[in-house]
């Protein structure tokens, strides 16, 4: 998300309340927009399709497919997401931006060839009750959302945040109107209504992209020799991915919390709502962490680096990193308030909300427990964002290598233990990684200045 601290100031600067409310909004969208519109799209195709279609057990799979979709075209392009951004990155630093187009096309083409080769075996070998309308669309819906992950990445990388929000925007509502106008044929329909408007999604971010950047090669694979890749990155995002949907994984296939919804994919009632709940929780601490990690963070990281670039005195130097180290502190304290308040405001609501969707109160221990864990998991991003700022890339993957390994571990304990302590998994895991990165975090920032010379 770097350079979006750049519009983020020049809301500030109004110092007015209106400038703040809008600093804050812009934040919040442009974190968790994508993702707010996907959830809104997804619930309006189920809740509108009710009354046509029957049985209504095909609106839960179709729900299940596309989260598997979702899940799964995630875990297999994040090898390329961190690593192509950060080559990306590089080469426009070195003002060689026609190495770019070239590039992300040679990315496209990996990640559309394994989502083809990968997604092809699953449809044949995994699907043979299904019909071959569904299993194709399932194919196509796998490698439109790849394509999607990569493209999004690239956009964000080139700070266009505002006109891939428009673009969710736009291919949301389609994908909804669609899935919504196309019911009448089932299963099938809806389907094909989320594929069609995935890939009109996919045609608006590849305009932006084309808008923008040219080339006189068509495609390069450079960004996989060895001069130019970043194994730590490519290995984090894969793991990143991974760890965020191990434990929805284990509980979709654990017998005693799991069920069989279409072919081989699997729900978890008891444990999915939950999730999906808390997650929208995490909004307003999103909106914080964008606020503060890049606003009064990076002010202060662009001028310590700046006093070390241009000869400052030690004393100047120190100061700039005792600022910095105060406005991380400060940061991270004000995401735990805003979090901590949109957690209390959710479970002191949490009843209702679930009686209104017709779930039992008794989830409610889980919803508590799941809101904590998705808080924490913004504080943990907000810690490895200033690894990565820092270029500690080795210390991010052991990170999530960790939240990886404890997650399956702690998930496993679990689902052996009684369902009271279903959550407790992912919540632990996430606690684990937070402190570690925290003690972490506070051992490399004391070494900073050395650190920082020693590499020169």
């Amino acid at each position: 998300m770097a350079g979006i601290g750049f519009e983020l100031r020049k809301m500030l600067q109004r110092e007015t309340l209106v400038g703040l409310m809008q600093a804050y909004a812009y934040a919040g969208l442009i974190s968790a927009g994508p993702w707010i519109l996907s959830i809104i799209g997804m619930l309006l195709i189920g809740i509108l399709s009710l009354p046509f279609v029957l049985p209504t057990g095909l609106i839960t799979q179709f729900q299940v497919s596309v989260t598997y979709l979702i899940s799964l075209s995630l875990v297999l392009t994040g090898p390329l997401q961190l690593g192509f951004t950060r080559f990306t990155s590089d080469r426009l630093f070195e003002k060689r931006g026609d190495m770019v187009l070239p590039n992300y096309h040679g990315a496209a083409l990996v990640a559309t060839i394994a989502a083809i080769v990968l997604g092809g075996l699953a449809v044949v070998f995994l699907f043979p009750a299904q019909s071959a309308a569904y299993r194709m669309l399932m194919l196509a819906g796998f490698v439109v959302m790849s394509n999607i992950w990569l493209a999004t990445i690239f956009l964000s990388g080139m700070k266009q945040y505002t006109s891939i929000l428009w673009v969710f925007f736009v291919g949301y509502t389609l994908t909804a109107g669609a899935a919504i106008t196309l019911n009448i044929f089932g299963l099938t329909g809806l389907l094909g209504g989320f594929v069609f408007g995935q890939t009109v999604l996919l045609a608006g971010l590849l305009t932006l992209i084309y808008r923008d950047y040219t080339s006189e090669r068509f495609i390069s694979f450079e960004f996989f020799s060895k001069r130019y890749r970043y194994p730590t990155l490519m290995a984090t995002g894969f793991l990143y991915n991974l760890a965020i949907w191990i434990d929805k994984f284990m509980f979709w296939y654990a017998p005693g919390t799991g069920q069989d919804v279409i072919g081989p994919l699997r729900a978890s009632i008891i444990y999915d709502i939950p999730v999906f709940l808390a997650y929208l929780a995490i909004i307003p601490g999103m909106a914080v962490f964008l606020m503060r990690i890049e606003t009064d963070f990076v002010e202060y990281y662009d001028a310590f680096y700046g006093a070390v670039r241009e000869g400052a005195s030690l004393q100047h130097i120190e100061r700039m990193r005792n600022a910095m180290v105060e406005a991380l502190r400060n940061g991270l304290y004000e995401i735990v308030k805003v979090q901590a308040t949109a957690a209390l405001l959710l479970f002191a609501v949490s009843t209702a909300l679930l009686g209104w969707l017709g779930i039992s109160a008794l989830y409610s221990p889980l919803l508590y427990i799941d809101v904590i864990a998705a808080s924490l998991q913004v504080l943990f991003m907000g810690v490895i964002n200033v690894f990565f700022y820092l270029d500690k890339r080795r210390v991010v993957l052991a990170l999530v290598l960790l939240f990886v390994v404890s997650n399956v571990v702690l998930t496993g304990a679990t689902l052996a233990a009684n369902p009271g302590w279903y959550g407790y998994g992912f919540a632990g895991s996430l606690l684990i990684v937070l402190l570690v990165s925290l003690a972490w975090l506070d051992r490399k920032l004391e070494l900073l200045e050395y650190e920082t010379f020693m590499i020169q």
